[in-house]
Parts: C-alpha cells; structure tokens; sequence
C-alpha cells in the first residue's frame, strides 16, 4: 500500500499566494492596533479630568496588557473620546479664526462699514445688514 506524500515544500515568502494574504492581515491588524494605540494614549494626555496617577495606571495597563487594556479603555471611555476630540478641534479652529482675523487686519468696525456701504449701495437688505454687524461683533 502506497502512501501519498501530503507535505507541501515551503517555497519562501513570496512563493505562497496565502501566505502573502496572511502577511497583509497581520500587518493590517498591526497597524490598526497601532492607530488604536496613540488614539488611546492621545486622549489620555487630552482629558484634564483625569489624574496623573490614573492615567499612569492605564499606561501600566497599555504596556503589559496591551489588546485587553485597550478594549476595556474603549469601552469604558470611548464615548468621551469622541467628545474631547470634538473639543480639541474646536478650540484649534477658533484659535486659527482668530489668529486670521489679527493677520487679515479686519477689524469689527471694518466690516461693519463696509456692510453699511453695501446697505447705502442697496446691494443687501436691513436684515442682511443687522447680520453681518452682529456675526463682527461676536
């Protein structure tokens, strides 16, 4: 009775379509869990209710327990992150408004007068006119 030889040479990492196709999944997890990773520790440092001693812990936790700790961070916390972010954003676009305003060199009372031109020229209406002097005194 005659056997057949089921082992399949190795034929190097390029040599096997399905071993490249596992190689890219792992990489693709990887580099997820990366991402998931300095998001984590992103809005550790964002959040300002939290405790340095707290935040050393999750960091702790992060380092030996990497996957568990930051499923249960997600979990747990996942919902404010999307709130500080939100904040965080906020904060930096106000910040970039203002800083073009001072470079632009556009005061409140520029725009108002060129806003009452445009009402004297009959180019906007009243309502229009009360807008733009309301939005420049904000």
């Amino acid at each position: 009775m005659r056997f057949i030889d089921a082992t399949v040479e190795y034929q190097g990492f390029w040599g096997s379509f399905w071993d490249l196709i596992w190689w890219f999944l792992w990489a693709f997890v990887f580099v997820s869990y990366l991402f998931a990773l300095f998001a984590i520790i992103g809005d550790l440092f964002r959040d300002h209710k939290l405790s340095g001693g707290w935040k050393a812990v999750w960091i702790f936790f992060l380092i030996f327990f990497p996957i568990i700790t930051a499923l249960v961070y997600l979990v747990a916390r996942g919902g404010g992150m999307g709130q500080r972010a939100a904040a965080q954003a906020q904060q930096y676009k106000s910040a970039q408004d203002d800083y073009i305003k001072q470079v632009a060199g556009t005061s409140p009372s520029d725009e108002i007068a060129k806003a009452k031109g445009l009402l004297d020229a009959g180019t906007i209406t009243q309502a229009e006119y009360e807008a733009i002097k309301a939005k420049a005194l904000t």
